[in-house]
């Protein structure tokens, strides 16, 4: 099963869920991208993620562009829409489903309250997306047996 997950510059939140994906279910082809892409996975995004023993420092931001060939299963958009226009996939997908959170690369104050809104966001990709693994890839698993 490919899944691709998409936001703005794939820095951040795309990364943190992309990760968590591929630790629940290694056999699963996860990828993440973003329509304009920075130039580094955020280092509080790889911070939190290694605190649920997640490793992210070897990612780097992709551009959607390198996937438009590929088809996927699933496309994933994580933007907050009420604050970014969310990317759109153009290539052949069978589901597209958007899971929004906040930005936290958005996030100002002392380091502490940055990392405050780090965890925030991280822990919601992890119950967002483990709802998303258990209803959606279960029920997928299940109509290929």
């Amino acid at each position: 099963m490919k899944i691709l997950i998409l936001c703005t510059g794939n820095t951040c939140r795309s990364q943190m869920a992309e990760g968590y994906l591929k630790s629940v279910d290694p056999s699963l082809e996860v990828y993440s991208a973003g329509t304009r892409p920075g130039e580094r996975v955020h280092p509080f995004a790889i911070q939190v993620m290694k605190e649920k023993g997640i490793d992210l420092s070897g990612g780097r931001p992709k551009s959607v562009d390198d996937y438009i060939q590929t088809p996927f299963d699933y496309v994933i958009t994580v933007c907050d829409g009420a604050k970014e226009a969310c990317p759109v996939f153009m290539g052949t997908v069978k589901h597209r489903l958007h899971i929004g959170f906040d930005d936290p690369a958005e996030a100002t104050g002392t380091e502490e309250k940055i990392l405050t809104v780090f965890r925030r966001v991280r822990d919601e990709i992890l119950q967002d997306f483990g709802k998303f693994y258990r209803e959606e890839i279960g029920k997928d698993e299940k109509r290929m047996r």
